[in-house]
């Protein structure tokens, strides 16, 4: 019985001095905040208006109704209808600032063809801003306002390779439009690289919420520096599912650095391709996972074939950075700075071993050579180039292809109303084989005129067509 009672004094004892509160002898003790982080870093993010003047033809409304349309059909409701009016649009995104004379890192896709950029800060000061230099294949634009002098806020640049999954990341813009947010998430995946939104994916994933109005916002770790670009969101409805991509500050650091120098982003060149490894492949090789880029194309004379690169060769990681598919491999080399030099680990013939590579621009040779192509044939109307990796890096084509290609079309020419596209490759003309823009004009001069069949050789999304023309 004793025992009992002294039990449960003993409890209600325990459970009383459990709910004496104390008081706590630090701030960390009262809160858990961002608020500190967020005054940092806030200043720094600013927010983008852009507007542009776009055509737009007056049409009447009843050409759009189903029942009008029965009777007239579409060719009808297609045909000119009046004169064009011109419609301002607007849009809105975000920006970080990362020097502080006035240079500010965004979004290709938010300033694309703009005619005016606003760029208003945190403290409501706004200032017109140019464009320094703008990559479509990368979605990133550098802009710069003129501050007179005055010193801006910046947001350091961090280390993106340093972030692991799990990492607290807050995102800032301005989802909506309706002003500065801060949002906190975690890094939910590395290396995104089958996302499909630009040509060098490799994206942070988080599950920040970022909205419509974020891009170009900051990605900002626990240091209070800039860790990605906030680009886009993967959503049905318009809104946050929980799933948003930021383009690393590797990547934004490599763009600011080649638009400071040069006006425009130039590209390491790697001079090969290759494919991802399967599984069967990797066992094979006698790897313990599909890992690495298996290399099946060597440019001639190009910066692989220099460094001893060969085919059957397996790119297994560059500076230390492990290379899971083709993807990675070409945005890790798009973040070298050119004139350095890196080292590939390469497996060969069941050894590990480095490779010593220059990180060099892509070539322009041979020589553009661009020609109009005039006369009656086929291709008149149209502007023809040679290929090389210099001009296929700028325009977004396969750098490891050769040739002579169609750069663009004179709208209403033979060459446009026979259905030939830009970037399309010439690689054949009545049996003789297409190699650059001299041998074209050759054989053009010989047939130019006559009437008769004309059989021509095309390479299209990597697919060999032949079409027949009647003269």
């Amino acid at each position: 019985m004793l025992i009992r009672i002294f039990l449960i004094v003993f409890l209600v004892a325990t459970s009383a001095q459990a709910e004496i509160k104390e008081v706590p002898t630090s701030k960390a003790q009262v809160q858990l905040s961002y608020a500190p982080l967020v005054k940092a870093a806030a200043p720094a993010v600013v927010n983008v208006y852009t507007s542009k003047t776009v055509r737009t033809r007056n049409v009447s409304p009843l050409f759009n109704d189903p029942f009008f349309r029965r009777f007239f059909g579409d060719a009808f409701r297609n045909a000119p209808q009046g004169g064009q009016q011109r419609k301002v649009q607007n849009s809105l995104g975000s920006g970080v600032i990362v020097e502080a004379s006035g240079v500010i890192i965004t979004n290709h896709h938010v300033i694309e063809g703009a005619d005016d950029i606003k760029v208003v800060l945190n403290d409501r000061r706004e200032f017109e801003a140019k464009v320094l230099g703008s990559d479509e294949r990368t979605d990133l634009a550098v802009l710069k306002v003129n501050t007179e002098g005055a010193m801006l806020p910046t947001l350091p640049l961090g280390e993106s390779d340093s972030l692991e999954v799990g990492d607290i990341v807050l995102a800032i813009g301005n989802p909506f439009g309706v002003g500065q947010t801060v949002t906190s998430g975690i890094v939910s995946a590395l290396a995104r690289t089958h996302v499909g939104i630009t040509d060098y994916s490799f994206f942070i994933q988080t599950d920040a919420a970022i909205n419509p109005g974020n891009s170009g916002g900051a990605l900002v770790d626990m240091n209070g520096k800039l860790v990605g670009v906030n680009s886009a969101i993967y959503s049905k409805g318009g809104g946050s599912n929980g799933i948003g991509f930021a383009i690393p500050v590797s990547m934004v650091r490599s763009v600011i650095s080649g638009v400071s120098e040069t006006g425009k982003v130039v590209r390491p060149w790697l001079g090969a391709s290759g494919q991802s490894l399967t599984q069967d492949l990797a066992s094979t090789f006698k790897l313990p996972h599909p890992t690495g880029v298996l290399i099946d194309t060597i440019y001639p004379g190009g910066p692989a074939e220099r460094a001893g690169l060969k085919r059957s060769d397996v790119i297994l990681s560059i500076d230390g950075y492990e290379i899971d598919d083709p993807q990675a491999l070409r945005f890790r080399l798009a973040t070298r700075p050119l004139g350095s030099q890196t080292t590939l680990e390469i497996l060969r013939h069941g050894k590990r071993m480095n490779l010593k590579f220059d990180i060099l621009p892509p070539p322009e040779t041979p020589k553009r050579e661009e020609t109009r192509i005039q006369g009656r044939n086929p291709f008149t109307g149209a502007v023809v180039v040679n290929m090389s990796p210099a001009l296929n890096d700028e325009l977004g084509w396969d750098t490891m292809t050769r040739g002579v290609a169609i750069l663009k079309l004179r709208r209403g020419s033979t060459s446009n109303r026979l259905g030939f596209r830009p970037g399309d490759q010439i690689v054949g003309l009545n049996g003789q084989e297409i190699q650059s823009v001299q041998d074209l004009m050759r054989v053009l001069d010989k047939l130019d005129g006559r009437e008769g069949n004309w059989l021509v050789g095309i390479m299209r999304n990597g697919k060999r067509q032949e079409l027949r023309f009647r003269g």
